[in-house]
């Protein structure tokens, strides 16, 4: 049996939409120990990693492990149907073939429930190992949303580079080019807003711009975000999900005379 409660199942549709532009099927790993999900995108260029961990949960019942394979786009119609602030409960049977959730709404004493089918995903984990970075930033999320989507309008591919200046995000397209400066910046009135560059040595890399838009749609998840940076390695793009997990992006960087994607 698996049964999950969460107070607040808006978090959810927040979790939901900050994938569903990358994965449309997926498999959700339940264990003891909470929600994990591991999923490439069509391309297979990008790859999403989240965790959910289970105290975070009001309650959470996981008497055995198992993926559950759901259709992503078909589980946002389900949680659009639910209030921001309804309390949501999810149950599975361990033989059953679906899905139950329960959305309680105590302001209108409303309970409203959906049975959704469950699919059968042939995924392979990757295994991911922890590594050391070049540079770590650590910015506003809204802010690195807003670089992205500007930079967008004039090229396809973001250069990313920190040096001890600070942080330089480059484009250049048809009608011209762009470049924007973040320098280090601790003393602002919300630790949120923050501008922190961690850097053992200077790194440059290119990434495809569609990429770091969809990866921005997690930006109402958290207020910050965290961007770690290797020459040899995908750069690894972190949201923290309240006090519940994270959700991780991570890109390879585009090489020299790579086509426009």
């Amino acid at each position: 049996m698996l049964e999950l409660r969460l107070p607040q199942g808006g978090l959810l549709k927040k979790v939901l939409e900050a994938m569903r532009e990358l994965v449309t099927d997926a498999n959700f790993d339940c264990s003891r120990s909470g929600i994990s999900l591991q999923a490439m995108d069509s391309t297979h260029v990008a790859l999403v990693a989240l965790l959910l961990s289970a105290d975070s949960f009001d309650h959470f019942r996981c008497d055995r492990s198992r993926s559950i394979g759901m259709n992503l786009n078909c589980l946002a119609k389900i949680l659009r149907c639910a209030a921001n602030d309804d309390v949501l409960t999810l149950k599975a049977d361990d033989d059953s073939d679906t899905v139950v959730f329960i959305f309680e709404n105590p302001k209108q004493n409303k309970i409203t429930d959906f049975e959704m089918k469950l699919m059968d995903i042939q995924s392979e984990h990757l295994g991911i190992p922890e590594a050391q970075y070049q540079a770590i930033i650590k910015m506003s999320s809204q802010e690195f949303a807003r670089i992205c989507k500007d930079l967008s309008s004039i090229g396809d591919t973001v250069v990313i580079s920190v040096t001890k200046e600070g942080v330089k995000f480059s484009t250049t397209g048809d009608i011209g080019s762009a470049n924007i400066v973040c320098r280090q910046n601790t003393t602002v009135d919300k630790p949120e807003e923050s501008m922190i560059i961690e850097m053992n040595d200077p790194v440059s890399l290119a990434f495809a711009l569609r990429y770091l838009n969809a990866f921005t749609k997690a930006t109402p998840l958290s207020n910050s975000v965290k961007i770690c940076m290797s020459s040899d390695l995908p750069v690894v793009v972190e949201y923290k999900i309240a006090e519940m997990g994270y959700i991780r992006y991570y890109l390879a960087p585009k090489i020299e005379d790579d086509d426009q994607t």
